[in-house]
Parts: C-alpha cells; structure tokens; sequence
C-alpha cells in the first residue's frame, strides 16, 4: 500500500511525462504556474486561486488544474448530454464545501501542488520566477 505523499508523487510525474512533446512555452506556463499556485492558495485562499486560474484563459495553465484534479482523485462524469469534469469538479467542491471539507480539500492541494512544483524543476525544468 502506497502513501498519499507516493500516490500523490506517481500520479503527478505521469502527469507531466504527458507533456512531453509539448513546445517549451507551453511547459513554462504550465510549470510556472505550478510555483506560483500554492502561494496563490495560502494567500487568497483554495476557492479563489483555483478561479483565478480557471479564469485567466489560458489552456496550458488550465491544464494544471485539470492534472490537480485527477491527482486529487476527482474523475470526469458522464450523464447523457451533461458533462462534469474533473477540474469542474475542483471547482465547484472549493465553492461549496462545508468548512471541514473546504479545509481538507485545501491541505490536500497543497500536499500534490508539492510534487507539480518539484516535478515542474526536475521534469519540466522551469524553474520558480520563469516567465
């Protein structure tokens, strides 16, 4: 049986291997805003950085919270038409979760937003203040 942390940190480097024909802007993007993410969090909070992010319009950052997403274990939904995915998902839960839940859902962001942070120096090599 694996730890959260190991689970966490082989979800997030198969994750980024997938990014791997990627051009190199759209990596730094995506691994800058794998730095900058956590810091959003703890300042404005779980909600408001996620949207943040989600509304700034870029697909390569989006990505990284569709990634934080699966990590988390949240998984698209299919119900006829209706499509609910993942990152939809991470959204709406930091929206409307009690308290508790809002808190764990935030602790467990930070702790996988670790692994994209180091795997974005390692794999991705971008490194923090990239542009």
């Amino acid at each position: 049986m694996l730890t959260r942390e190991q689970q966490y940190a082989a979800n997030t480097f198969e994750r980024l291997s997938e990014l791997g024909p990627q051009p190199d802007e759209k990596k730094k993007k995506y691994g800058s805003m794998a730095h900058k993410l956590p810091v959003l969090i703890r300042v404005a909070g779980l909600a408001q950085a996620l949207h943040f992010v989600d509304s700034r319009g870029n697909d390569d950052q989006k990505l990284l919270l569709r990634h934080l997403a699966l990590t988390l274990g949240l998984t698209d939904d299919y119900e006829g038409e209706n499509r609910l995915t993942a990152q939809a998902k991470l959204l709406k839960s930091s929206r409307e979760s009690q308290l508790s839940t809002y808190i764990r859902l935030t602790h467990k962001s930070l702790a996988a937003l670790q692994w994209y942070k180091r795997f974005a120096q390692s794999v991705l090599r971008v490194e923090s203040g990239e542009e």
